[in-house]
């Protein structure tokens, strides 16, 4: 049952947990790490390993989706970056990489004017898709209309659509919205989107046929989201929020199952295990991928939150490196502070709960720890 708060007289609000308010508990059973499997499945594409690299330019480039796709798991570019806008954008990047604190967000914001180009976004994509890995590109809500018949001509596998907060019931007094139903009934391949934090707005995501949601608002550790527009998502409380939601959709539709993908405050491989022992089918790292020594940031990190014109609501961080996407991803770690090895942490946790896939380790035990207590 859920908990309400009385904030005063006039205001109750519902008490929400983060990742780190929560762990999870050892049953009876154990077994080994090598015998659990960490497969992971969206329509009819398979994954060996439940990650996606989210679509931010300084995790994605072709280079490191396709790395990833190598790896098992998925990368996503984003058709709205630098890649897309510029033939060349190393220079860009070397300089994004330098930039001192105080200058970063501004000369972001210039940066990123430079128009979205159609052959740009056609030319990456084949470029990914030649490698012969799985080819997924993302764009917001704003550009999908006018950049979305490009993506399918490309030949695009998998087609995100990520914003801040993105809705099935969007208004406009200014312009014609996306009809996110319509959208996707037409659109021939799968159609991952989010992001959301509540049971009611996930569900009604879910019946636009969507065959993923997207969990969160992204960008947790380069993101003033909370600092600018108030809005926060406590990602515990969220993912199961989301998860149930799904579960209901599953009753309604006559079976239909859509994936739930945590997207946010997934720093270490601790927040990562516990997104999916919460619910979460898959999960989209930002910050954890961007220290890796072949992401385009080169140990700095942001998102499309900073660059937007008026309000920006996201900085460049320095973020470090900490080893290659492989290491970040399978090891070996040489550090106990859950930053490589996100799989070997997987299995583990997996194996320490006697669950042999993610689906059955969604029904794992956990308890609340608030405020990170011990």
């Amino acid at each position: 049952m859920s908990q309400e708060i009385e904030i005063g007289l006039g205001k109750k609000g519902r008490l929400a947990y983060s990742l780190d308010d929560v762990a999870i508990v050892p049953s009876r059973r154990t077994r080994d790490p090598q015998d659990v499997s960490t497969q992971w499945q969206v329509d009819a594409y398979e994954f060996d390993i439940p990650v996606i690299a989210a679509p931010m330019d300084s995790v994605s480039s072709p280079a490191t989706a396709i790395e990833m796709g190598r790896l098992g798991g998925l990368g996503v570019l984003d058709l709205e970056g630098l890649w897309t806008r510029y033939e060349d954008p190393q220079p860009l990047l070397d300089e994004i990489a330098q930039l001192p604190a105080d200058k970063a967000t501004q000369r972001i914001q210039e940066i990123y004017t430079e128009p979205v180009k159609a052959e740009l976004i056609t030319r990456r994509l084949h470029e990914i898709r030649d490698a012969g890995v799985t080819v997924a590109g993302a764009l917001s809500p704003q550009r999908t209309q006018q950049f979305s018949s490009t993506v399918i001509e490309a030949g695009v596998d998998l087609f995100v659509i990520r914003g801040t907060a993105v809705s099935a019931e969007h208004v406009s007094t200014t312009h014609e919205p996306l009809n996110l139903k319509q959208f996707i009934y037409e659109l021939d391949v799968p159609v991952i989107v989010g992001g959301a934090a509540t049971y009611q707005a996930a569900l009604h995501l879910m019946r636009t046929g969507a065959a993923g949601v997207l969990v969160g608002f992204g960008g947790g550790a380069v993101s003033a989201t909370r600092t600018t527009i108030g809005v926060h998502a406590p990602m515990a409380t969220a993912i199961a929020d989301v998860s149930e939601a799904r579960r209901d959709y599953m009753d309604e539709s006559g079976g239909r199952y859509v994936q739930v993908i945590a997207d946010s405050g997934m720093g270490n491989s601790g927040s990562f295990v516990k997104a999916l022992a919460l619910g979460a089918d898959a999960v989209m790292l930002g910050t954890p991928l961007a220290r890796a020594t072949q992401a385009p940031g080169q140990g700095k990190h942001w998102g499309a939150e900073a660059r937007h014109i008026e309000l920006p609501r996201g900085f460049r961080a320095d973020v470090g490196t900490v080893g290659t996407l492989e290491e970040i991803l399978n090891g070996p770690s040489h550090q106990p502070d859950g930053r490589t090895n996100f799989i070997g942490a997987l299995r583990r946790a997996m194996a320490s709960t006697g669950y042999v896939d993610i689906k059955n380790f969604q029904r794992c035990g956990v308890v609340v720890t608030p405020f990170g207590e011990a």
